[in-house]
């Protein structure tokens, strides 16, 4: 098979993704939010001597929240070309509908990458990232990572019949995903139920393998909770399974429904 129409699903992502200027705005904005006014304020309520250690440490983690949010953001594009009618042409191309999926998980993943570059650019001039950082397993960080991510929304996508159905499913997966990781704290310090669900979260191996390539999170005094080895293996794991998962339910009459009855209809 052709890696053209690859290559078209991810350029058609990011163009639109370019022309989007306010979801970029909102991608830089979220984080500098957490990082700036959050981070701050619970340092100070630390009484960590203005050391802002706390602030370095939500560094990895406001950094897999703009690939988290980019991901599952990106991912709405399936469930809108299901309800304006580009999934049809996909749909009906000479290609398997899983190659549909991979396509669409590369292109989510493309999207977040680009959006956490942008951020780390602007955390560089902050000073929160500097020439300590591992680059190598910061970039590898990034696009296991950012691939997490999108398939959970592809996952989502795949179960999503409208955009309003997505927005829902979407709150009520993306908030507890986040929030029960180690992007706001250690994992090894929250108490034992806490920490089991943590430990089954992949967005948690994902944070944790961005503070593996942090050395201020370290320097800090908040280690990373896995080893390196760990952190890829859940997350390229969890990939694997999800794009698997979400290819067998879009490939499912049930999935493609909407869309032929929508073609018998213009008949």
């Amino acid at each position: 098979m052709s890696l053209g129409p690859f290559y078209a699903v991810v350029e058609r992502e990011l163009v639109r993704m370019f022309r989007q200027r306010g979801r970029l705005v909102a991608a830089m904005v979220r984080p500098l939010i957490w990082l700036l006014v959050i981070g701050t304020g619970l340092d100070a309520m630390l009484d960590r001597a203005g050391d802002g250690s706390y602030r370095y440490f939500l560094v990895p983690g406001v950094v897999g929240m703009t690939m988290l949010f980019g991901a599952m953001t990106a991912s709405l594009s399936t469930v809108n070309d299901k309800e304006s009618g580009v999934m049809r042409m996909l749909v009906v191309a000479p290609f398997p509908h899983h190659w549909i999926v991979v396509a669409k998980t590369l292109s989510a993943t493309a999207a977040a990458v680009v959006q956490a570059l942008l951020l780390l650019v602007l955390l560089a001039l902050l000073g929160y990232v500097g020439a300590d950082a591992r680059w190598g397993l910061l970039l590898a960080a990034l696009i296991v990572t950012s691939l997490a991510c999108a398939s959970l929304g592809m996952l989502v996508a795949a179960w999503s019949p409208t955009l309003e159905n997505f927005a829902v499913i979407m709150n009520l997966v993306i908030f507890p995903v986040f929030f029960l990781s180690g992007a706001l704290y250690p994992v090894q310090h929250l108490p034992a139920w806490l920490r089991w669900v943590a430990t089954v979260n992949p967005f948690t191996y994902g944070v944790d393998l961005l503070k593996h390539a942090s050395p201020a999170a370290t320097a800090a005094q908040f280690a990373p909770d896995f080893a390196v080895a760990t952190d890829f293996a859940v997350l390229l794991g969890f990939c694997a399974a999800a794009t698997v998962v979400a290819s067998i339910r879009f490939s499912r009459d049930a999935a493609c429904e909407p869309l032929i009855h929508a073609l018998t209809k213009g008949r």
